[in-house]
């Protein structure tokens, strides 16, 4: 058998081989949607992206015969152990070959990495924290991922527990079989529950989202704060996801609950652009034309 190397990636052609790795593993999964090249690279850009301001990670490789075979990150957060008064690192970004000895390699470099930092754990999937995509799928697999959800082979959980991985907590993901039905439904237990309500409902203020976003962030940090692996939101991050997800916002999808003027709480909905990444595949211009860009917007 051929030697598996795992190396940390730190040139730009070994950050766009860790980035373009998914599409051989999904070539033949029609319910995956291909990443926005760009926004990965953003993802992982340590200059720019707000994560690195308090805590860091590091991207690895594996190769076999000189061919990419899979690929892992390690992230430490210091935020998260203060917390929870813990002593864990991360892993992330976990794609494989169907094979324990390419995965044995990725993890023992990534708990490598996490034991340098001084940390005596590691979980995940996680990317960062909790607030970014975390989890690995174990049922549903005929669906495609939503917005911040995961999707991944079946054949993953058992590579992972045969590397001495064990469940440490479920997410769950719903699909509303009937979107009418359900809003309907939700509308007569709004309305049955409207004489006992003592708080308003508005929409978001879009014209002013700095503003509106730090409500957000406000109460989601109090909200969260006692749910599993919670990491309070940084300023700085939560206001790069909500630049992110700006060109998504709609006023009509954006609801603030106010007592006395007082906000309490927030929901958006945003629409599912999985649809059109699956056919742009990750690329907003192809030879210079914004094909892929035209065909995000026409699906938005």
């Amino acid at each position: 058998m051929s030697q598996i190397e795992v190396l940390q990636v730190r040139s730009r052609a070994d950050q766009n081989a860790f980035i373009r790795f998914p599409w051989r593993i999904y070539e033949n999964d029609h319910a995956w949607a291909p990443p926005l090249i760009i926004e990965r690279k953003a993802f992982f850009d340590r200059k720019s992206h707000p994560f690195y301001e308090h805590g860091d990670a590091a991207l690895f490789l594996a190769r076999q015969n000189g061919e990419v075979v899979g690929r892992i990150m390690a992230s430490d957060d210091p935020n998260y152990n203060a917390i929870h008064d813990s002593n864990v690192g991360c892993f992330g970004q976990f794609e494989c070959v169907d094979n324990d000895n390419v995965a044995a390699a990725l993890f023992n470099a990534a708990e490598g990495w996490v034991r340098r930092k001084g940390r005596l754990e590691i979980m995940g999937p996680i990317d960062y924290s909790t607030n970014y995509v975390c989890g690995l799928l174990i049922d549903g697999f005929q669906y495609p991922p939503t917005i911040l959800t995961t999707h991944n082979p079946p054949y993953y959980a058992q590579l992972l527990e045969r590397q001495g991985f064990s469940k440490t907590m479920d997410f769950y993901a719903w699909w509303f079989g009937d979107a009418t039905r359900a809003a309907d439904r939700l509308r007569k237990l709004a309305a049955r529950l409207q004489p006992r309500m003592r708080f308003t409902i508005r929409p978001g203020n879009l014209r002013d989202l700095p503003a509106e976003s730090a409500r957000m962030r406000r109460i989601y940090n109090e909200a969260w704060r006692d749910n599993w692996g919670y990491v309070p939101f940084a300023e700085a991050e939560f206001a790069h996801m909500t630049k992110e997800m700006k060109p998504l916002l709609r006023p009509e999808f954006t609801a603030i609950a106010e007592v006395n003027g007082e906000e309490i709480g927030f929901i958006i909905a945003l629409p599912d652009i999985n649809v059109a990444l699956q056919k742009i595949n990750g690329r907003l211009t192809t030879f210079g034309i914004p094909i892929g860009l035209i065909r995000l917007l026409y699906e938005k």
